[in-house]
């Protein structure tokens, strides 16, 4: 008989479940993601690092697992629960099946739990930390490292090592890329448009960076607490002062804010999922998007010389932000999304008029 697993809240709640993939004891900071679809590219976005993470969807598995669709090359979340996971999936792109997967990566999985009980406790306590254990009834020891727990570190333990260089097939621009934990899709949008985009780890400094003469910046996606970033947020303010053209995407938006004297603030439970509703200030058009992100830039402390330029439709925080004094804006969600929605992917467009702009009037000074 399957020997039964559980998983303990920080508030004390108990669910049983049967397990999957890789087995052991794991303690993370519990999230849930609403998505429909796009559940392999869940499993590998590095923003999800060191967190449990559950698919309020209800059935998952069911297209296999494709490694051309992920968004990095191992997962970086600590565990995945879900109600239920297809063991026969169907889908002629599919190389193995998401139990496997799971097993293969060490990544520990927990099914046949209630996702829609689990997912109202996070929206109303909000987001805590959480066990897994074949233990019901751990000690006191470990219930207490349960609450202590903490996450430290995320973005250097995502973030690549090294410098590396993507080409285009038909080379017009150079874009730099800071990686705090990117997401593939945000240098193939990039490489789709004709840039060259040299990857830099989230070590580099301003000085490196600018040595390559890139004609912008992208500022990546990446897990954990903005504020943590000091080193990263200092470089960025010297970056800021260069005068080159700077996109950033979630975490990037947000130390884009922190290095322009912003503030950001942990959400409730945050904004994860593929139907989030952002509105653009000047055009008051609304865009259904896609998020993956626990903090975000306080409105009543927004960095200087700036103005919101997106604002989310469910609770009103900063979508995204606008720099008056510098070639430079940000938004919150994913507008490279896979899976989907698109709606947003002209942002890009946007950043290379930009740098194309940038590099006429270079030409006519």
């Amino acid at each position: 008989m399957e020997q039964p697993r559980y998983l303990i809240l920080e508030n004390g709640q108990v669910f049983r479940g049967r397990p999957f993939g890789a087995t052991g004891q794991v303690i993370a900071e519990i999230v849930f993601t609403t998505a429909m679809t796009g559940y392999l590219e869940t499993l590998t976005d590095p923003s999800y690092y060191g967190q449990m993470v559950v698919q309020a969807f209800p059935l998952v598995g069911n297209y296999g697992v494709i490694p051309a669709d992920f968004e990095a090359e191992n997962p970086a979340l600590q565990a995945y629960i879900v109600r239920s996971w297809c063991q026969v999936p169907s889908n002629f792109r599919s190389e193995e099946d998401l139990d496997t997967f799971l097993l293969s990566r060490g990544i520990v999985g927990l099914w046949d739990i209630d996702t829609r009980a689990l997912v109202k406790i996070i929206r109303e306590y909000g987001v805590m930390n959480a066990l897994i254990t074949d233990d019901p009834n751990p000690n006191e020891a470990t219930l207490q490292k349960l609450r202590n727990y903490r996450l430290t570190g995320a973005v250097a333990a995502v973030s690549g090592k090294s410098t590396a260089i993507l080409r285009a097939s038909e080379n017009k621009r150079h874009v730099a890329l800071w990686d705090f934990g990117a997401k593939r899709n945000i240098a193939n949008e990039l490489v789709k448009r004709g840039c060259d985009v040299t990857v830099f780890p989230s070590s580099a400094t301003a000085e490196e960076i600018l040595a390559r003469k890139p004609d912008g910046i992208m500022l990546s996606n990446g897990p954990g607490d903005p504020a943590e970033n000091t080193a990263v947020i200092r470089e960025l303010a010297k970056l800021c002062a260069a005068n080159v053209p700077i996109f950033g995407i979630c975490l990037g938006h947000q130390l884009l804010a922190l290095a322009r004297d912003g503030e950001t603030m942990k959400l409730k439970y945050g904004h994860r999922g593929a139907n989030q509703p952002v509105q653009e200030t000047a055009t008051k058009r609304v865009y259904i998007t896609s998020q993956n992100h626990g903090y975000a830039v306080k409105t009543d402390c927004l960095p200087k010389h700036s103005r919101v330029s997106f604002q989310n439709l469910n609770d009103g925080t900063c979508e995204g932000m606008e720099y008056l004094d510098i070639p430079a804006f940000s938004v919150q969600f994913h507008p490279e999304a896979c899976a989907g929605p698109l709606d947003t992917r002209y942002l890009f467009d946007r950043f290379i008029d930009r740098l194309d702009g940038t590099r006429e009037t270079a030409k006519i000074g």
